[in-house]
């Protein structure tokens, strides 16, 4: 049985019959342990003989995620605690004290996202040995439902910007609900391209950043010439193509 497997039948043995009506939104346990693996992964700084792992973790929910923990805090972070720690030792990472994890509640999270913030702490009861000094890396946010992340900084400006699209001469202001882009008459941005289906892709605003999603157009979609499977968070200067028209997202 996988290390994951396993902290997943832990989690569910906490309360039991009532794990599935607990935990039904976007954000599973399951996946809030592998992105904090991920996080201990890419925070880690060498020294001479030793490869140093953050030790303290910041998880922040969105508040409806967050209520949903409730009454599971403890048990839970008890268990995510245990995986990290079984984590170093597997990846052979030295921390300065058992992993210490904390949820917290970001009203800028939308349902299905959450965010981590790692940090380097020398406990306090104990000697400044070689170790790294105390740091906090930037808030990572991940959706589970599209796979994307973005540094929580930049959730703020997104939400107080107007999105639209440059089409050769054309300048196309989004609405804040966002656009069907395609050939159809009924589509919000028409594209006269025989290349592009009736109802191509769409852009939509989504926690706080604008995502495109091919509509199971028939040449499919590309972001940067890459084409998209599922959704894609978009960021200004982004070239989509649809078909043989060429689109630049912008933010005002």
């Amino acid at each position: 049985m996988s290390v994951l497997k396993s902290l997943e039948n832990k989690i569910a043995g906490l309360v039991e019959g009532t794990f599935s009506r607990a935990f039904r939104s976007e954000v599973r346990p399951v996946e809030i342990a592998r992105k904090l693996a991920r996080e201990m992964e890419e925070h880690k700084s060498f020294s001479v003989s030793r490869t140093y792992a953050p030790n303290e973790y910041r998880v922040f929910l969105s508040p409806r995620d967050r209520e949903r923990f409730a009454g599971y805090e403890a048990a839970l972070t008890a268990e995510l605690a245990g995986y990290l720690l079984e984590h170093a030792r597997r990846e052979r990472l030295t921390l300065l004290s058992r992993p210490v994890i904390e949820f917290e509640t970001d009203d800028r999270l939308g349902l299905g996202e959450f965010g981590i913030q790692t940090r380097v702490a020398q406990p306090e009861d104990e000697p400044v040995s070689a170790a790294p000094q105390a740091q906090s890396g930037r808030t990572m946010i991940y959706s589970n439902a599209e796979r994307v992340s973005e540094p929580l900084e930049e959730r703020g400006r997104a939400r107080t910007q107007t999105a639209l699209l440059l089409i050769e001469d054309r300048r196309v202001v989004l609405s804040p609900a966002g656009a069907v882009i395609g050939r159809g008459r009924q589509s919000d941005v028409v594209l006269t391209d025989p290349n592009v289906s009736r109802q191509h892709a769409e852009i939509r605003p989504r926690g706080g950043s604008w995502v495109i999603t091919d509509l199971g157009s028939t040449n499919g979609s590309q972001l940067n010439g890459r084409r998209i499977d599922g959704s894609e968070v978009l960021r200004p200067g982004d070239e989509i193509e649809l078909g043989a028209s060429l689109l630049t997202f912008s933010l005002e």
